[in-house]
């Protein structure tokens, strides 16, 4: 892909870098946003408070996760770049991209879905790797990517992976495809209710719903991630929501149907 200076970039590359610097930019602008407590989904306090690890550690976690998929992206990009023409990723349709775009996110989302229920229902893996993701009880932006280093391998950088490979989009799709998979991460755990967000309009899996899971009361459900809520609709592990108005200030989700232990 050339760039307006002249400056030729790998499609690769840029696949690489760009959901990095769109991971760091969309929830540098959250952060700027932390203060419009009208639109909280917790209070500043509870984010202090309820939390178990401190942003110093969650942003080296993040940043440890985001370089073991940077090398994961180059080795996967290596072994696939023979069977990527770019001439032909330059005249992929429309509508192939909105269909690999599909093929992408249900891969995706199915993948995620059985490995993080499965983190959940085992209590060795919860206790030893998906309990560091949990730490977070108030999400927001930049913990998004907050994971056990083998939670991300696992999860995400595999889920992407195949993702990638069973889509059988291009690098240059790639670039787009994980760019928007990226913000939908982040503004899933962005811990705000904003008004007029396009993924609060587009996707029932939004930031309201992830909040019910990071509660102790709705572990065992909402485990959907990043896109769409059918598998927890089709496997009884759906948790519908309200959002009220707390007395104090800003908005709370909660769930109107009772949360179950077992």
């Amino acid at each position: 892909m050339e760039m307006m200076s002249g400056l030729e970039i790998s499609d690769e590359l840029l696949g690489t870098v760009a959901p990095i610097i769109v991971y760091w930019v969309y929830s540098g602008i959250y952060v700027l946003f932390g203060s419009l407590d009208n639109y909280r989904l917790h209070s500043r306090k509870d984010e202090d408070e309820k939390n178990l690890v401190s942003k110093k550690d969650v942003v080296k976690g993040v940043l440890l996760q985001q370089a073991v998929q940077a090398v994961v992206a180059t080795i996967l990009f290596a072994v696939t770049g023979s069977e990527n023409d770019p001439a032909q990723a330059q005249q992929t349709s429309l509508i192939v991209l909105g269909r690999q775009f599909l093929v992408a996110m249900m891969v995706l989302d199915t993948w995620q879905y059985f490995m993080h229920r499965y983190m959940h229902q085992n209590k060795f893996l919860y206790r030893h790797i998906h309990s560091q993701h949990h730490r977070l009880v108030v999400p927001y932006a930049f913990g998004a990517l907050y994971n056990h280093p083998l939670e991300g391998l696992l999860l995400d950088t595999i889920g992407g992976a195949l993702s990638f490979l069973v889509s059988g989009m291009s690098p240059r799709a790639s670039i787009f495809f994980f760019s928007f998979a990226t913000l939908k991460t982040v503004d899933d755990h962005c811990g705000l209710w904003l008004p007029g967000n396009i993924f609060h309009l587009l996707f029932g899996n939004n930031s309201a719903y992830h909040d019910i899971h990071h509660q102790l009361y709705g572990n065992k459900y909402n485990f959907s991630q990043p896109f769409f809520v059918m598998w927890d609709r089709i496997l009884g592990t759906y948790m519908p929501y309200s959002l009220e108005k707390r007395t104090s200030g800003g908005l709370e989700a909660r769930p109107t149907k009772e949360c179950k232990d077992d």
